[in-house]
């Protein structure tokens, strides 16, 4: 054997006692020839080719993500819904609690007075329509009678039967329209038992997110490498509050939309100016669009049980209330609120619709103002000098979701300073 370079004592060699010549060091020579492919090609083309694998590849993992979504959308909606809802009861939850409520007593009145306004709306809706419905038979034969005349008078020069057969088609238009609005209106479950399945969900999810959802988010962000925490759990409450902001501001929208298009309604003796109001409110909670097609229902409804003139008048009114929505509402207050462009909103409401009917319609824009404001986070830097989250305990990740008693605090467990879930 040999060390540093001087025979060994004992041995084969040192029986020699010669050294032993080192092992020659071979030095890879490069190619003789380039492949002439790299070389040729103009530095844009290859900057574009490898720009276009990596788009494709990004392309492709979201593809997969939202096939997966669509697959499990009876799990996926109702938590949607839920941590919406929770978007706009958890400040409430904590303003009681800072008050010295118990925490228990604050989630249940949270609860009842939500479930309280919704069957309150629902109600009001349901016995506006039922009083309302007297007598519009004879209003409706009046107001077709009417419109014919009109129409068979107008210089189109149009002949009864042509009218009786073009509003014949109009007809199955409308119900072939309205069973495909069904259909996504009820694509949440295709049956009772998955719309019960559905509500069960969506009301557990929100109760666990009310009690213990700072728990929860700290075990998500635990789920992630320890260099990525900061970057993940500053970007979960910088989305958190976007979504809080998206929520608050869109019910102040939807408000003035119902408030000025069910006044417009009432003024012009509309009938149903009442569940005009309440759809118009819940539709405008889809940004835009949604304000737009239930002002065309008041509209429709004018036009069918009063008159040409009053429906003009009518949307007169929705137009008033949209170039309110759109030059006041939207860059003023939903602009600060989700900051994505009014084009933006649309482009999303369309796609949203188009994958996943009207779900997908309702949360494209909080998703996408949620996903905006965490990647422009990610990418500021701004966490790079802030604390990382609380570091991994002990204990099973999974028994940590469990929720505990308000105040209890494993031992040696840091104290949370900031989750977007509380």
């Amino acid at each position: 054997m040999e060390s540093d370079g001087k025979p060994a004592r004992g041995g084969f060699f040192g029986a020699f006692g010669r050294r032993r010549p080192a092992p020659p060091i071979l030095l890879a020579a490069p190619p003789a020839h380039p492949n002439g492919v790299d070389e040729n090609l103009p530095a844009g083309i290859r900057l574009a080719a490898a720009w276009s694998w990596r788009l494709l590849a990004l392309a492709g993992a979201l593809a997969v993500v939202i096939f997966i979504v669509i697959q499990l959308r009876l799990i996926v909606i109702p938590l949607l819904v839920s941590v919406l809802v929770s978007a706009l009861l958890v400040p409430f939850v904590g303003f009681l609690v800072r008050h010295r409520w118990p925490k228990a007593l604050a989630v249940v009145l949270a609860l009842i007075g939500t479930f309280a306004i919704i069957g309150g709306l629902i109600t009001l809706a349901v016995t506006q329509i039922a009083v309302g419905t007297v007598g519009l038979n004879d209003r409706l034969a009046a107001s077709y009678a009417s419109l014919k005349a009109v129409l068979l008078a107008s210089p189109l020069q149009l002949t009864e039967p042509e009218l009786n057969a073009f509003l014949g088609e109009a007809w199955q238009a409308i119900q072939a329209d309205g069973a495909v609005f069904v259909s996504g209106a009820l694509s949440v479950g295709s049956s009772i038992g998955h719309l019960a399945t559905g509500i069960l969900l969506a009301l557990f999810s929100l109760l666990f997110i009310l009690i213990d959802g700072r728990s929860i988010w700290a075990w998500i962000v635990r789920l992630f490498p320890r260099r990525a925490r900061a970057a993940i759990d500053g970007a979960g409450v910088a989305g958190w509050t976007t979504l809080g902001n998206f929520a608050k501001v869109q019910i102040l929208v939807a408000s003035i939309d119902a408030i000025g298009i069910g006044s417009g309604a009432a003024l012009l003796g509309v009938p149903l100016a009442v569940p005009i109001g309440v759809l118009v409110f819940l539709g405008s909670f889809i940004p835009i669009v949604g304000a737009v097609a239930t002002g065309a229902v008041a509209v429709v409804i004018a036009l069918i049980f009063n008159d040409w003139v009053v429906a003009l008048l009518m949307l007169g009114v929705v137009l008033l209330v949209q170039q309110v929505e759109g030059h006041i509402l939207q860059p003023l207050i939903m602009g600060t609120a989700v900051k994505v462009h009014p084009l933006g909103v649309v482009l999303v409401v369309a796609a949203g619709a188009l994958l996943a009917g009207i779900p997908g319609a309702l949360f494209a824009v909080p998703v996408a103002a949620v996903l905006n404001v965490m990647i422009t986070y990610i990418n500021s830097g701004v966490w790079r000098s802030s604390l990382e989250p609380p570091a991994t305990l002990l204990a099973s990740p999974l028994w940590q979701t469990v929720p505990q008693r308000p105040g209890f605090r494993r031992h040696g467990d840091p104290l949370e300073k900031s989750a977007p879930l509380d």
